[in-house]
């Protein structure tokens, strides 16, 4: 393909040396003349092993250029890809200055070319930016719409600096939002070749996805670095620590704990968390990100209690209040800590977990609820068809085969909160179905 590229920074620098290694035609376009000097003399704008090699080669060839003429470069491509900048406010919000931009640029020079033309969006942009600014801007400079004429997609990188060519030619995945099918398969195409699977989803998802990624990779850090604190003042060796959590990649490093539904519970992770907090502060090291785990565990409860009284209904059946799905262990259940708040607000209740019967329960479960929670032990019923006569909001607590056949059974005038990390695909229920995470 005929492909320009706008901004030859980081970004920009090694996309058009790697797309051009792929067999594309690439015009780098920068508003710095020196930077377009420098790839057109097959030279690195940027210090990136291999790189300079790759502008060489692609240069020699006849694949690589650069200029300061967006016009030109638009009308003689096919695909514009965008990779300036998006730095940060003095606020913390994103500065889209220079894609908006370069968004102009294309636009106008959109005006004189006939034919199809897909953007290409890789900057770094929040959800809602390309809705929000990007085609607002395309379409109001090119008098295009959004359609067979005027393609866009977003395409996030997840180059990292010092290893970029290796994260271009190998990634895990390579993640498309587009609309249409054309601008989807027009951008994987730019990928054939590679290994990893191209990806599609919503122009949101994808703009997420870059800035997920990035927290992510900063909260493992800053954790490795408490933990390693932790284990200094200890004298333990920290990084043995570490490299034997990453070997269990069954739940440690794994998709397991990373599905958006309920705070945690149960008779571990709140215990073993205050106790590493206490020790750690008997030790006198600061651990803001470890402290600010409860606190976020307990507003996630919060939200759930915001989320039954937004829906102006008393009559409140829990479908599943162990903390786990399976078990009949209540010890710290958030969703007993959500009961004991919704009753607190004069709710009406009933209980239902087809796990936890009274006249089954033994030992430090019924102790539990005998001691701890003996108020709760009269709303619970022993038939989910009680539970469903009672309900106006139905709220599923924990994950269980059963619940499926229960929520086919609801009425139309019922409403579903779901709590769980469920599935993506939506139980079959007559109910409004609601998940506490979207």
């Amino acid at each position: 393909m005929r492909i320009s590229v706008f901004g030859l920074g980081y970004v920009g620098a090694v996309v058009t040396a790697c797309l051009a290694r792929g067999g594309h035609s690439v015009t780098g376009v920068d508003t710095d003349a020196a930077k377009a000097a420098l790839v057109n003399a097959g030279r690195a704008p940027i210090i990136e092993e291999g790189l300079e090699a790759l502008l060489t080669e692609g240069v020699q060839a006849g694949r690589v250029r650069a200029t300061t003429d967006s016009r030109e470069a638009v009308l003689t491509s096919d695909v514009s890809l965008i990779c300036v900048g998006t730095p940060s406010r003095p606020t913390g919000e994103i500065d889209l200055t220079y894609v908006e931009r370069v968004c102009g640029e294309i636009g106008r020079a959109l005006r004189e070319k006939s034919g199809p033309h897909l953007v290409v969006v890789r900057s770094t942009l929040l959800p809602g930016s390309v809705e929000g600014t990007v085609l607002p801007v395309l379409e109001g400079e090119s008098g295009r719409k959004l359609g067979p004429e005027l393609g866009v997609a977003i395409n996030p990188e997840f180059l990292r600096e010092g290893t970029a060519l290796e994260d271009f030619f190998h990634p895990a995945l390579t993640v498309v939002g587009a609309v249409a099918d054309r601008d989807f398969e027009q951008v994987a195409e730019l990928y054939r070749g590679l290994s990893a699977p191209v990806v599609r989803t919503t122009f949101k998802v994808a703009e997420m996805m870059k800035y997920v990624n990035n927290v992510f990779h900063a909260l493992k850090i800053t954790f490795g670095n408490e933990i390693g604190a932790i284990c200094h003042r200890l004298g333990v060796d920290g990084r043995e620590v570490m490299d034997l959590l990453c070997q269990d990649t069954k739940l440690n490093l794994s998709p397991v704990y990373l599905r958006p539904g309920f705070a945690y519970g149960g008779s571990c992770l709140p215990k073993d968390l205050r106790a590493l907090c206490r020790l750690a502060q008997a030790q006198e090291v600061e651990v803001p990100l470890l402290r600010a785990i409860g606190a976020s565990n307990e507003r996630q409860v919060q939200a759930a209690v915001e989320r039954i009284v937004a829906q102006g209904r008393r009559r409140i059946g829990v479908l599943g209040f162990a903390f786990k799905g399976g078990t009949d262990d209540l010890r710290e259940s958030p969703v007993v800590t959500l009961v004991e708040t919704l009753l607190g607000k004069g709710y009406e209740l009933k209980l239902y977990d087809a796990r936890v019967s009274l006249a089954r329960l033994v030992g430090a479960n019924r102790r539990f609820i005998e001691q701890r929670i003996p108020h709760l032990s009269r709303l619970m019923v022993e038939q989910a068809a009680e539970l469903v006569a009672h309900a106006e909001v139905v709220i599923i607590g924990n994950q269980s085969a059963g619940h499926a056949a229960i929520l086919a059974g609801l009425r139309p005038d019922q409403v579903v909160i779901d709590l769980t990390p469920a599935a993506r695909v939506r139980p079959a229920t007559p109910a409004r179905y609601e998940r506490i995470c979207g």
